[in-house]
């Protein structure tokens, strides 16, 4: 048993949260068993719908104390983009708030409300984009969810760990609700705020955990990063990322992918739906396979349908036709050009000592994250010893292996816990 499972099977460190509120009290009932969180401690707030409200709940925010717990609602594969759709707060001395950002799209006065305020999220990278999209940019965050894969958590989705921590069970069935729907149910709205009923208790638990393990700095570290990450910039050639790709082989059919995929990704976003509801990846690669000639020999291909009407026909076929007119010269190519190392399975041709210092150099990590309890790719990013595995320093010394991790990125707890490794690794295969 590691020691984040001691910990969730102690319930002597679970505190206190959920109703009822501050009565000395831990979330489990006298057998152990975890108690169902069924509402929030002040109820269910009304959302906040317009600037008179926003007003009111900004000025509670900046006038509450401690950490702001943080969260947001998607509609993904409802809608066409990542946009939030409720957002969720609450502090000690404000309560709780839910926020319409449909009808308050600038949260910008929010967020400068809360600058210098530790932000409490789950799975941060997750909602930021998001977040940062409506004016919500935190300078100071925890990430409940990294901080249990730093601590050796088995499970760490926010359900399991409210409940194996603190001892509360969280419903989790409307995680998946078209959240652009207005207006919300009640029931929805009851579980979005119970999302971030317990989050500031969680972070104290396992702050407390992370200490124990001498974890706390390396956390910190993760955190300040992600708050201070520039945005992801745009994927290039999107297309190829429709799922059953791999089955296209030729360049004309990869053609076809493109003009259908782009198609498809202007009328979802005209139309504000998840593009899968306008054309299913399936229908895409199918009519790319056959190539097909006519509106009616596309129609009776798997993914299109019997109730794809006759006009919707015709705009595919003619996407499959723009692809079959490009000369050659404007044909996709095969492979997507990738910046850094080549893919792991031809490293034996391409360099076998590569190979072997990145086999040793795996080995290597795989030993470390164990012993420290923790998932290899929160102790160092594959991708990064990857890289220093095909291109090392010059002079491998434990100064140049450090200098190249930091220069890829990684955090100096990373550094200095990896670096012995890999510069053996490095040193036994030059």
């Amino acid at each position: 048993m590691t020691d984040a499972q001691e910990t969730a099977a102690d319930t002597s460190l679970r505190t206190t949260g959920g109703a009822p509120p501050d009565d000395g009290v831990t979330g489990v009932t006298e057998d152990g068993a975890p108690i169902a969180l069924l509402e929030p401690r002040e109820g269910v707030p009304p959302v906040v719908a317009d600037e008179g409200a926003l007003a009111d709940v900004i000025a509670a925010f900046a006038a509450g104390s401690g950490p702001v717990a943080v969260d947001a609602e998607r509609a993904s594969g409802y809608r066409y983009g990542q946009r939030a759709y409720l957002v969720q707060l609450r502090r000690a001395g404000a309560g709780t708030a839910l926020i319409d950002p449909v009808a308050c799209p600038d949260l910008t006065a929010l967020g400068d409300a809360l600058d210098g305020t530790e932000w409490v999220l789950h799975a941060a990278t997750q909602d930021l984009p998001c977040l940062r999209e409506i004016g919500m940019r935190p300078t100071e965050l925890f990430d409940t969810e990294l901080a249990g894969r730093l601590a050796g958590f088995p499970r760490v989705g926010l359900g399991a760990m409210v409940e194996g921590v603190l001892g509360y069970v969280l419903e989790k069935g409307h995680s998946a609700v078209d959240w652009s729907t207005r207006p919300l149910p009640e029931p929805w709205l009851r579980y979005a705020a119970l999302d971030v009923e317990l989050l500031v208790d969680l972070r104290d638990a396992l702050e407390e955990e992370l200490e124990r393990q001498g974890k706390l700095d390396w956390a910190r570290q993760e955190f300040a990063a992600i708050a201070t990450a520039p945005p992801a910039p745009p994927r290039k050639d999107p297309w190829r990322r429709t799922s059953g790709m791999h089955k296209v082989r030729r360049r004309r059919q990869m053609a076809v992918v493109r003009e259908l995929w782009e198609a498809r990704d202007r009328i979802a976003q005209r139309r504000d739906v998840s593009p899968g509801k306008v054309l299913g990846d399936t229908a895409i690669v199918e009519a790319a396979l056959a190539l097909p000639l006519t509106v009616r020999a596309l129609g009776a291909l798997p993914g299109f349908g019997s109730r794809t009407g006759r006009r919707q026909l015709e705009q595919w076929q003619a996407a499959v036709e723009r692809a079959r007119a490009l000369p050659e010269t404007q044909l996709p190519q095969p492979g997507q050009t990738v910046a850094g190392p080549p893919p792991p399975r031809a490293w034996a041709d391409k360099d076998p000592a590569a190979a072997a210092r990145l086999s040793a150099a795996r080995a290597g990590v795989s030993e470390v994250a164990e012993r420290l309890g923790m998932p290899q790719e929160n102790l160092i990013a594959p991708d990064t010893v990857r890289r220093v595995c095909w291109e090392p320093p010059v002079v491998v010394s434990v100064e140049s292996v450090g200098d190249a991790l930091r220069a890829l990125g990684a955090r100096e707890w990373q550094v200095e816990q990896v670096t012995p490794v890999l510069t053996e690794s490095l040193a036994a295969h030059p």
